[in-house]
């Protein structure tokens, strides 16, 4: 396959995104500030208030964890700051509302980010809250005649545009000598791809946690190959407004503290948490366990090592045609919150 023809069909399949964020930044008024401080009295002892916008998508993390305990709200409502969700149903969405002004955070994969920046979305990603490893992987049905990577080959495979997912099997099947021309990749989001790998309808689904492991335990489905067993480093971020965490420097780092605290939380109390999960989501609790065991949350500055391998990963976009300019990466991580928020815990 030719470097062109290889191309357009990478452009076919990210420029959706790239094109939303580009459009709703020019349409939406992507400068505005939803941290805007609004007035809760009258008078001149009035205190304002902070509301920061929150993304969530899943049902596991620790976002979906916080927004349904209300632990990092409780948490900041004793600065006088206000947390509003968002749910979506992926990272791509993300950017949408990040450049329409209506978003602040939210945690994400790495082509998302990736995505963002070509589209020149105007963000930072300013933590890292997962190293990747095991977050992404390549399913199968059960009684699947595909044993190994090339027998994807002529395969219909279903993954979420623009997701981390989505660059995951470009590499995996690059490291088995298969290119996008020779699978057949369906367009398919999280609820839309199960019925179609329970039903036949694909071949084989490439997708994050906690997705692939309630396939395993609820169909029988069986992990074809995992980022930890390929070696493919994929770390995810928190993702900020870049206008709100310029004009909301106090803010911004009162939201990490309070997401470490709770990811804290989390960690020493995971079976616990495991359990309140799996009774307000009516999930099997052997599943949110297992997800949990395997998803090993973190807050960390960007290190040169995170920040390689997310640069690997935009180089490889570049080089098969994925995204049309190379990219500078580092333009967009920006880790001094992280690092003043872990700061002040520590010394508290």
């Amino acid at each position: 396959m030719t470097m062109t023809n290889q191309r357009k069909r990478w452009t076919h399949l990210l420029s959706a995104l790239v094109l939303a964020g580009a459009l709703t930044a020019c349409g939406s008024g992507a400068g505005t500030s939803t941290g805007i401080k609004q007035g809760t009295a009258s008078g001149d002892d009035a205190q304002a208030k902070t509301v920061i916008h929150v993304g969530v998508q899943g049902k596991t993390g620790i976002l979906p964890y916080a927004r349904q305990t209300g632990m990092i709200a409780e948490q900041l409502e004793e600065q006088n700051i206000e947390i509003r969700w968002h749910e979506f149903a992926s990272g791509p969405p993300h950017f949408e509302a990040l450049a329409a002004g209506r978003l602040d955070f939210g945690s994400v994969g790495g082509t998302p980010v990736i995505a963002g920046q070509v589209g020149n979305v105007d963000f930072k990603a300013v933590a890292v809250v997962s190293d990747g490893k095991k977050g992404n992987a390549i399913v199968i049905p059960p009684n699947s005649s595909i044993q190994q990577l090339a027998d994807l080959k002529g395969k219909k495979i279903g993954v979420a545009k623009g997701s981390s997912a989505y660059n995951f099997l470009y590499m995996a099947i690059d490291q088995a000598g298969l290119t996008d021309n020779d699978i057949d990749i369906i367009q398919l989001q999280p609820d839309e791809a199960r019925p179609a790998l329970d039903s036949g309808a694909i071949d084989a689904w490439s997708i994050w946690e906690p997705y692939a492991t309630t396939a395993v335990f609820q169909s029988g489905a069986s992990i074809l190959a995992s980022g930890e067993d390929l070696g493919i480093d994929a770390p995810s971020f928190l993702i900020a407004r870049t206008d709100f965490i310029n004009e909301q420097p106090e803010a911004t780092v009162a939201f990490l503290k309070a997401y470490e605290q709770t990811r804290l939380y989390f960690l020493e109390h995971l079976y616990e948490v495991a359990e309140e999960i799996a009774d307000a989501e009516k999930l099997e609790l052997e599943i949110v366990t297992t997800v949990l065991e395997n998803s090993d949350p973190i807050l960390a500055p960007i290190t040169p090592e995170f920040a390689a391998s997310h640069q690997a990963q935009a180089d490889f976009l570049f080089r098969t045609g994925g995204i049309g300019k190379q990219l500078h990466t580092a333009d967009v991580l920006e880790s001094k919150y992280v690092e003043q928020a872990l700061k002040e815990l520590e010394a508290e």
